[in-house]
């Protein structure tokens, strides 16, 4: 419990400050993808007998750098790359995972399954976010300015396109950080979600990432005691705790807009 509960502290922090980004910039679909299409590095990587976060690294960047390319060659709108990656790497990862004696083996990817995480896939998933968090630090000013005004910043020089990269990059390893806490179909529900319901309280970006990283940390630690006690999955418990934490923020942000109500969102 000790091990699964600082993997889900982690994760969540992760995903809930680089989600406010995918938010903000209307990613939501390319992180739902990128959380699909990762399956067949997991899949190989265990018939190999790899590490499988090393094997969703690769699938995970790979895909990322892929749709960047696609979209900026022009030859295909974004949507229609993300589209075609997604569906066809999730095909590729299903076909491998019929080459397997039983899909059992592969079903804490899909679902997750944070009480099974080690020590070792611990450190990788503390490198993995550290990286990420580090990376948003550094660079945070480019993602806020790319973010509310592409213009302005193609103005001073600033390579919107190579910026789209890194974040793609980034978004890849944070999937991979919590594919093993929440699993590949809900990992999405986690990068968006606290983002979401942030965005629904505070107009002020570090704020937004506190709000968003402080549901994460109130959603995984909730989620995870209810998945223990109630003796129910616990990437499921996280994500509904989270949708919990979204419903409550939408129905503080319909209170506060209720004519004659004084109090109004913070100003930006």
């Amino acid at each position: 419990m000790r091990t699964g509960l600082l993997a889900a502290v982690l994760v969540g922090v992760t995903c809930a400050v680089l989600g406010v980004y995918v938010v903000l910039r209307s990613m939501a679909f390319i992180g739902d993808a990128l959380a699909h299409t990762v399956l067949p590095g997991l899949v190989s990587a265990y018939l190999l007998g790899l590490n499988l976060l090393g094997g969703a690294v690769v699938a995970g960047v790979a895909t990322a750098l892929g749709i960047g390319w696609l979209s900026r060659r022009g030859t295909v709108r974004e949507d229609t790359a993300i589209g075609i990656t997604f569906t066809g790497m999730f095909a590729l990862g299903v076909l491998l995972m019929s080459t397997a004696d039983s899909f059992r083996d592969f079903s804490h990817m899909l679902f997750g399954n944070i009480l099974g995480i080690t020590p070792s896939d611990v450190a990788l998933i503390s490198v993995l976010a550290l990286a990420v968090l580090a990376a948003i630090y550094l660079f945070h000013k480019e993602l806020e300015l790319t973010s509310f005004d592409p213009v302005h910043a193609r103005a001073i020089g600033l390579s919107a396109d190579t910026v789209r990269y890194g974040l793609l990059v980034l978004l890849s390893l944070t999937v991979v950080a919590g594919i093993q806490a929440v699993g590949v179909v809900l990992i999405s529900a986690l990068l968006i979600t606290p983002a979401a319901a942030a965005s629904l309280l505070t107009k002020s970006l570090p704020r937004m990432m506190a709000i968003s990283a402080s549901i994460a940390v109130v959603s995984s630690v909730t989620g995870l005691y209810a998945s223990y006690y109630l003796d129910v999955a616990s990437g499921a418990a996280i994500v509904l705790a989270c949708t919990a934490c979204f419903v409550v923020a939408s129905a503080i942000r319909a209170l506060r807009q209720i004519p004659g109500n004084k109090e109004a969102l913070p100003p930006g």
